[in-house]
């Protein structure tokens, strides 16, 4: 997301999910709520005027504070929440005490709402759809599902992606999306990849052309979507810079993609190297790790027990 997103499109989206209502400060529609510069941050709080804009939400505890209030403190405390920093405010639960703050919201031109879903909801629709804003791309590979992980193969245009993805469902595993799928974060950590459905089932193989799997491996072959927790780069070993320490551990980076930090495994390619093999080891491996256990530390904490218990030579 790369422009501001105004306070009327944020209603439209979350009109029906939250029931939500404009009773107040129409004239706001225009105003931004998320600006290309904080769309990372949450976008909603209680009272929070630290990183403006924000939807502020006022539960009855805030509303019931606000009418214990003697008036000319009111005012001022109501100047500052519906002030030209603020974004929004949502008022949760009863409606009838929303009239505190209509005709302030009217002169400043500040959106006010009222949905009767709870502060906890009203939080968790607002993540979600803060989430769908920032979280799409598409990319160019192949998805696939391997042992039951989410996998992503990237590299340069002829490299042997789809021969790859090829020989690994041939092997059993499972294609999702060849060449250009769709990425979306569906949790702050979560990068989740699917097909277009114009494309799902279908691969392309320069010189055999477009192969339908589904129908020669059947549907066991195909998946709808799954949940990105590895990627294997291709690289022509004359092109690959491997540092000499990826000899133990493996040349192993971290891609950004969407705010999300995925591992990457820059992956040398050289005639006579089974990649459908070194992509399956590179698989069990990574599910090893996370479950705690990683091969290379395993084996210098040996070396390491064998030089402590070693007898000094005299």
């Amino acid at each position: 997301m790369t422009q501001g997103i105004l306070a009327e499109a944020v209603f439209r989206a979350l009109q029906t999910v939250l029931e939500l209502s404009w009773i107040g400060g129409q004239s706001g529609a225009g105003r931004v709520i998320w600006t290309a510069d904080n769309t990372a941050d949450t976008p909603v709080g209680r009272l929070n005027w630290v990183h403006p804009p924000r939807i502020q939400i006022l539960d009855q505890d805030e509303l019931y504070f606000l009418e214990t209030l003697e008036t000319a403190a009111r005012t001022v405390l109501i100047e500052h929440l519906l002030g030209p920093r603020a974004g929004a405010v949502l008022i949760c639960g009863d409606r009838d005490r929303a009239s505190l703050l209509q005709g302030a919201a009217a002169d400043t031109g500040t959106p006010l709402w009222h949905t009767p879903a709870t502060p906890e909801t009203v939080l968790e629709r607002f993540l979600e759809y803060q989430h769908s804003l920032g979280g799409a791309t598409v990319v160019h590979g192949e998805l696939l599902e391997v042992f039951g992980l989410g996998l992503l193969i990237t590299g340069a245009s002829g490299i042997g992606k789809s021969e790859l993805a090829l020989e690994l469902i041939s092997r059993g595993h499972r294609l999702i999306a060849d060449d250009t799928p769709e990425l979306i974060r569906t949790a702050p950590n979560v990068i989740e990849g699917s097909c277009p459905p114009s494309l799902c089932g279908f691969l392309e193989v320069r010189g055999l052309g477009v192969l339908n799997i589904r129908r020669m491996f059947g549907d066991s072959a195909i998946k709808r979507n799954k949940r990105i927790r590895l990627i294997i780069h291709l690289v022509r070993l004359e092109e690959a810079a491997i540092p000499a320490e990826a000899r133990l551990n493996g040349a192993r980076i971290k891609r950004r993609i969407l705010d999300v930090h995925i591992p990457t495994i820059n992956l040398p390619i050289a005639p006579g190297r089974n990649l459908a093999v070194l992509v399956e080891c590179a698989v069990r491996d990574h599910i090893q790790r996370l479950g705690g256990y990683s091969a290379d530390e395993d084996l210098i904490e040996r070396l390491q027990r064998e030089m402590v218990s070693a007898t000094v030579c005299e």
